[in-house]
């Protein structure tokens, strides 16, 4: 294969309950389509990523975190089940699910989210086993060690000038840009990862995410 026609790789991390998460990874999607790219899914935790700061956090909050646990779970285990192929598919399922259609994280959400992925059904039972949190901890920390603690979700890692990788949290975008919106911002993405030093960027949102 010949350089010109090498994809250009992008690691994201995602946690399937976030909306933010889901508006950036719908934005990578369309880079897909307009720029020779390939992304490879990877999950991350907000429940992991909060775990030591609960005594912090609103009652509420709390509560949501605890309920991050199932989703996440159920998209490792059918990692680990049936490949890493299937972590992309799962995700749009589950996020069409609890951002575009608004059912919300529910069992019931998630059994739905597994057949639209054409995934067995008793992968439900993982969202309250602990048997690939393992796996689960060491995919979030893969992440989380190449953007550091101060962040949030989503993660991406894109090639910087010397080829290897930087890590972003974000880009935080709403609604997901598409066709030459998306081009422009992943070309920006890359210009800014190739500038030694650069770290960041960010204003105060003003509006909620769209779902389109």
């Amino acid at each position: 294969m010949s350089e010109t026609n090498t994809k250009t790789p992008v690691d994201f991390w995602f946690d399937p309950i976030c909306p933010w998460a889901w508006m950036t990874s719908r934005w990578m999607l369309e880079v897909e389509k307009v720029r020779n790219v390939e992304v490879s899914w990877h999950v991350m935790s907000l429940a992991v990523l909060n775990e030591d700061k609960l005594d912090e956090l609103p009652e509420q909050y709390r509560e949501g975190l605890k309920a991050a646990w199932g989703p996440v779970r159920v998209v490792v285990a059918a990692q680990q089940l049936h490949g890493d192929e299937v972590v992309g598919k799962l995700y749009t399922a589950l996020g069409t699910r609890f951002h575009n259609a608004g059912e919300g994280n529910n069992r019931e959400s998630v059994a739905a989210a597994l057949a639209d992925a054409g995934l067995p059904a008793d992968l439900i039972e993982y969202m309250d086993k602990d048997t690939y949190d393992t796996e689960l901890r060491a995919s979030h920390k893969e992440g989380i060690d190449k953007v550091g603690q101060e962040v949030g979700t989503p993660v991406i890692a894109v090639p910087g000038s010397d080829g290897e990788q930087i890590a972003f949290f974000g880009p935080v975008v709403t609604p997901a840009p598409k066709g030459d919106e998306a081009a422009k911002l992943w070309d920006g993405t890359l210009m800014v990862a190739s500038i030694p030093g650069f770290y960041e960027i960010k204003r105060t949102r003003t509006q909620g995410p769209v779902f389109d």
